[in-house]
This record gives C-alpha cells, sequence and structure tokens, in this order.
C-alpha cells in the first residue's frame, strides 16, 4: 500500500537518505577506529571528541533509517554495501593523530555537502521534514569538521 507521503517523495530524495545512511555509517566505524586506536600527548582529548562523533553518527544512521522506511522503502544494513556505496572510505587505525583528524575532518565535510544536496531535492519535491533533517545533520558535520580542524593546528 502506497500512502500520500511515498507518492509525494521521489526515489532521489530516498535514494539521498540512503546515501546519507550509508555514508554516515562508514564515518560512524571510522571515527570508532580512530577512537580505539589514538595515541600521543593528545589521546584524552581526540579519544573522547572521537567518542562524541562515533555516538552521535550512529544516532543519525537510525534517524536515516526510520525516514527511509516512512518513505516506504527498504532499508539495506549489510556494511559490504555501505562501503561499496559510501562517499566516505574505510581506514585503518594505523594513522598518526593529525591524519586522524585531517581525515575525519575531510569526511565531515564530505557529508556536509551530500546532506545539502539532499536538502536541496527534498526542498524541490516539498518535503519539508527530510529537508530539515538533512540541514540538521549538514550543520552537525560542520560543527565536527570545525572541532576536527582545530585539533590539527
Amino acid at each position: 500500500m502506497t500512502s500520500e507521503l511515498n507518492r509525494a517523495v521521489s526515489n532521489n530524495t530516498v535514494n539521498g537518505l540512503e546515501l546519507a545512511l550509508v555514508s554516515t555509517a562508514v564515518a560512524t566505524a571510522k571515527a570508532q577506529n580512530f577512537h580505539w586506536n589514538v595515541t600521543g600527548m593528545a589521546f584524552v582529548p581526540l579519544h573522547a571528541l572521537f567518542e562524541e562523533i562515533y555516538a552521535e553518527h550512529f544516532e543519525a544512521q537510525d534517524t536515516f533509517a526510520e525516514r527511509i522506511r516512512m518513505l516506504g522503502r527498504i532499508v539495506d544494513g549489510r556494511q559490504s554495501e555501505h562501503l561499496k556505496k559510501s562517499v566516505v572510505a574505510e581506514a585503518d587505525g594505523a594513522k598518526k593523530p593529525k591524519e586522524m583528524l585531517l581525515d575525519l575532518a575531510l569526511d565531515q565535510e564530505r557529508l556536509s555537502v551530500l546532506l545539502l544536496q539532499l536538502a536541496s531535492a527534498a526542498d524541490e519535491e516539498g518535503d519539508v521534514v527530510t529537508n530539515g533533517l538533512a540541514i540538521e545533520r549538514a550543520h552537525s558535520h560542520d560543527t565536527f569538521a570545525w572541532k576536527l580542524r582545530a585539533h590539527s593546528t
């Protein structure tokens, strides 16, 4: 059964939500990997910042998945598919802290751009809920990119 909500939103918006979900999932795993492996003089603040990122991103994944379901699509939770589709690449934990910071900052910027594109597509379709979600998430990624870059100087 197709609801009015499902009919009003195109595959373009739902595909954008799916890309946001898989990319956020990969970014979550990367931040957690760096959290586990960071070392050095800045261990304590970076360990905490990386945890803040992956915890916040984990909640965002659920929000994206629930929105996708509201729009009538099944959510693919396979990590193998996430890695194939994501705009964020995974990384091993064998990086220096500054490399981790810059890697994560670039990911946050990629996610922000992706979400602003989603916001625009949703706006064109009159999907104010997805538009608002995308703008809120872009702001979160901008904030994390700023924090990460501030640590890397």
